[in-house]
């Protein structure tokens, strides 16, 4: 696909999606917010509420040149603090209609629910690396912090076995879920509600290999027995995470913590190799066509040799 180098998508684009069965995506990247669709529904994210108006007026205008059409439309705030997060609230529609919906990405599908909290289910900035994830079609992946399982899908589409932790069993619950919209069996995945800093050198002592594994992390999580802050805990998750990757496995690094930028997550990780007394390679898979650099997740992906 063509970068978008205008705020909003044009019609092209949108039927490019249409095409490749995609309902999720960033509609418009501003200063101060941006605004993605969901399916039939639309989220405003906003610093302010200037931006909020400002976005809310450019999408009906947009909306008029290309035809679209919405079921609903939320809005969210964007804090500075994690913990002043609150879930979006509906600006316009029906507030009578669940508030779960389901959304595609490239054919595969996914549930989403935005009365759940900050997030509804589904980090569309991911979305070249959930891809390139089915193409390389591993055999066994390990999910760490999997929220609902949108990577696991991904293997899963490809026939891999995986393992989804995560401290949250509602969120284990909604990656069964999307495994069941899939019409995907469970039978050879395995879901565990517990800390991956604990289960990691559990699943070391057992011997336990994995050809992809995903590092993901929040910027901030409260464990049983620990606090997990993404600048100071991240070096020490990806080298325990090393004992448990085969040569020629690949590794992801992610994190939208904006402190730990691409280069820092490879420097991190050149740092784990020389520990583990291993090598690899870095590459970068393409940010999503619509999103400006900058925009999205910083991510790096390792391979072992």
């Amino acid at each position: 696909m063509k970068r978008v180098k205008t705020s909003w998508i044009d019609g092209e684009l949108l039927r490019q999606f249409e095409l490749e069965k995609t309902s999720a995506y960033r509609l418009c990247t501003a200063a101060g917010g941006w605004v993605e669709r969901y399916g039939e529904d639309v989220l405003v994210s906003f610093q302010s509420d200037d931006v909020r108006e400002r976005l809310t007026t450019e999408y009906f205008l947009w909306a008029q040149r290309t035809g679209f059409v919405l079921k609903r439309m939320f809005a969210r705030f964007l804090p500075r603090a994690n913990a002043e997060r609150v879930a979006p609230r509906l600006l316009l529609g029906d507030p009578t209609l669940s508030l779960r919906s389901v959304v595609m990405e490239r054919g595969l599908e996914f549930g989403l629910d935005f009365g759940a909290g900050y997030s509804a289910g589904l980090f569309i900035d991911q979305r070249e690396n959930r891809s390139f994830v089915r193409h390389v079609a591993p055999k066994k992946l390990l999910n760490c912090f999997a929220y609902t399982g949108s990577f696991s899908i991904a293997a899963a589409a490809s026939g891999a076995s995986t393992l989804s932790i995560d401290l949250s069993r509602k969120s284990l619950e909604r990656t069964q879920e999307n495994f069941a919209l899939n019409q995907m069996s469970t039978a050879g995945h395995r879901f565990l509600t517990d800390d991956v800093l604990e289960v990691i050198p559990r699943l070391a002592r057992k011997g336990e290999k994995f050809d992809l594994i995903v590092l993901d992390p929040p910027t901030f999580s409260r464990a049983r027995r620990r606090t997990f802050h993404v600048e100071s805990d991240f070096e020490r998750l990806l080298c325990a995470a090393l004992g448990l990757a085969e040569r020629g496995g690949r590794i992801l690094l992610s994190t939208n913590c904006l402190k730990l930028t691409e280069r820092t997550l490879e420097v991190m990780a050149r740092f784990c190799l020389k520990t583990a007394r291993r090598a690899g390679d870095f590459h970068r898979q393409p940010l999503p066509v619509e999103f400006p650099p900058g925009s999205a997740a910083s991510t790096v992906w390792l391979t072992l040799r």
